[in-house]
């Protein structure tokens, strides 16, 4: 089975045209792993996702619900197919609408929650991947900082500066030149024993492994620090890892011409991820 997508809790792979998720980006996405039949950071995910539909004034009233229903549907439907793990992607747009920005308050937001077979490459978290600098800088705007909304063109672009299968990830910066994250993942880097993560207040999306790892890493009596940096820093970084809630964490052991070791701090919280996924 290669997908299965329930849209407003109907298996169906049609959007109606007006719907201002298509014609505007309006709306929001989770991308969920999903092991064994169950959502991992289910509970982030949602408040996550809730969170940012407020931000947008998108309505939440009964979306946790309805999603949950739909979780349950999926469920049962893949059962039938003896599958039990893959990648959840749920996209909450503002709904339909009439031509022009303007929306109405009213708008029932629309639902899609589709399922995707996957494998997770266990040879890139043990070894580590190569990375490279995007060209694509990413814009300010703390009315969006933060959220994982559907204008991801930055990111479309970043990605498509290579082909190189040996590339697994580009690093973006934003238009002031500051370390922002990778085109799908969070950036970390050690130095010294303490951790640092840029700060994303006015671009960038705060993953929900981002937000796990910070906590294991303060439950750990790691230092952690959110900050503006320039891309020079990484020069001097003991370690470099990157980080998503369907790649768990990605070491760093090249960066353009520089090596970097698997170090320890990435090594202990590799560890931690994997009995959050147990």
């Amino acid at each position: 089975m290669s997908k299965i997508t329930l849209i407003n809790g109907l298996i169906d792979t049609h959007l109606d045209p007006a719907d201002r998720g298509l014609a505007y980006g309006d709306g929001l996405f989770e991308t969920i792993l999903t092991l064994n039949g169950r959502p991992l950071y289910w509970q982030m995910h949602l408040e996550r996702l809730t969170s940012s539909c407020q931000r947008l004034g998108i309505s939440t009233h009964g979306l946790v619900a309805e999603l949950e229903q739909d979780i349950k549907k999926l469920k049962a439907d893949l059962s039938e197919f003896g599958q039990t793990s893959g990648v959840l992607k749920i996209t909450v747009t503002r709904g339909q609408g009439q031509r022009g920005y303007a929306f109405d308050s009213h708008v029932t937001p629309t639902r899609i929650v589709a399922w995707s077979p996957y494998q997770r490459d266990e040879m890139k978290p043990a070894q580590g991947v190569e990375v490279r600098f995007c060209n694509t800088v990413l814009g300010k705007n703390s009315l969006l900082a933060g959220m994982k909304h559907l204008n991801r063109l930055e990111q479309v672009l970043a990605r498509a500066e290579w082909s190189d299968p040996h590339i697994s990830e580009g690093l973006v910066l934003d238009v002031d030149g500051r370390l922002a994250e990778g085109t799908m993942s969070n950036l970390f880097w050690v130095e010294q024993g303490v951790l640092f993560t840029p700060t994303l207040a006015q671009c960038g999306v705060h993953g929900v492994m981002r937000t796990r790892i910070m906590e294991l890493a303060q439950h750990t009596r790691i230092e952690v620090k959110m900050v503006d940096r320039p891309p020079s820093v990484l020069k001097t970084a003991d370690e470099i890892f990157l980080a998503n809630s369907v790649i768990g964490i990605w070491p760093v052991v090249k960066l353009a011409d520089q090596s970097y070791p698997v170090g320890p701090v990435t090594r202990q919280l590799q560890a931690l991820v994997e009995k959050d996924e147990m």
